[in-house]
């Protein structure tokens, strides 16, 4: 799996040069798939990529899944997230394109990922063929998540599922990028996953604890200027999400879609009831003319 060197990133300020660790499979028309808070490991697409083994084989599409800095084999970086780090990862999102010579792609994202493919909609509207935006956050402030989800984990890291613990040190840890991200500083080594997980989750509550009234978008009220195709894929049971959150960015966004997964939680696209229904909407918007 390869990396990728730019000589400085937005999310990254004060690391030099970045590496930018990618997965790149296929080839053809490129999907960029932009992965949630806690690292691309948590949720992968393995289930999509596997459903698309014969386009694949066929240079028909190909999925780029990189690692934000911070995050998996990436550069890592000391210090909390700023609260505009998703905008800041839709600019490091454009350099690593740009340095892999794409001009122009379909951006898949889910849950944090999913705010930068829209801020990347926002930002550079011609590099974009179709966002799927899949588990949104259209709010600042979660009250549902504040005390269950974002300060049990900024507090315990370690109160995690031991299943889940496995799959963030595998994604994080074992001296993941001694050879590429330079100095750790406090994201370091096997534990680096404990360093994580509450950085994301610290950056959450300070976007609510910030928040001037309790429906202050991510977005300062830009969403409705997107004006590229948008489709968004929802579980119906997603418990990060506040009671009509993705209808009100659906309504926000002209002539969008929104597909809700019955069966899906948080992240559809990975969980096994709802995986098959996923990769039929990713193929219906992959192969529209």
């Amino acid at each position: 799996m390869p990396f990728l060197e730019l000589k400085n990133s937005p999310h990254a300020p004060g690391v030099s040069p970045v590496a930018i660790h990618y997965r790149d499979v296929g080839g053809g028309r490129p999907l960029v798939f932009l992965h949630g808070g806690w690292g691309y490991g948590v949720y992968p697409i393995n289930r999509q990529v596997e459903a698309f083994q014969e386009e694949i084989a066929h240079r028909q599409i190909r999925f780029i899944i990189p690692d934000r800095s911070g995050h998996g084999r990436s550069s890592p970086f000391a210090g909390p997230l700023p609260p505009d780090f998703h905008r800041r990862a839709a600019g490091e999102t454009l350099l690593l394109l740009d340095s892999l010579g794409i001009q122009r792609a379909t951006f898949w994202g889910h849950s944090d990922g999913a705010v930068i493919a829209a801020m990347i909609g926002l930002m550079a509207p011609a590099r974009c063929e179709h966002l799927l935006l899949e588990a949104l956050h259209l709010y600042r402030k979660k009250p549902a998540s504040h005390s269950v989800f974002f300060q049990k984990f900024a507090d315990h890291p370690e109160s995690v599922s031991a299943k889940l613990q496995k799959l963030l040190a595998d994604d994080h840890g074992n001296d993941h990028g001694d050879d590429h991200g330079g100095d750790r500083g406090e994201d370091h080594g096997a534990n680096r996953w404990q360093h994580v997980v509450p950085r994301n989750c610290r950056v959450w509550l300070q976007l609510a604890n910030e928040s001037t009234h309790p429906q202050q978008d991510l977005y300062d009220g830009r969403l409705s200027e997107l004006s590229v195709p948008v489709t968004f894929m929802h579980g119906r049971h997603d418990p990060r999400t506040e009671p009509g959150e993705i209808e009100r960015a659906h309504q926000s966004v002209p002539a969008s879609s929104l597909r809700f997964v019955e069966t899906g939680r948080h992240s559809p696209h990975s969980e096994e009831a709802s995986a098959a229904e996923c990769s039929a909407i990713l193929r219906k918007l992959v192969t529209a003319p």
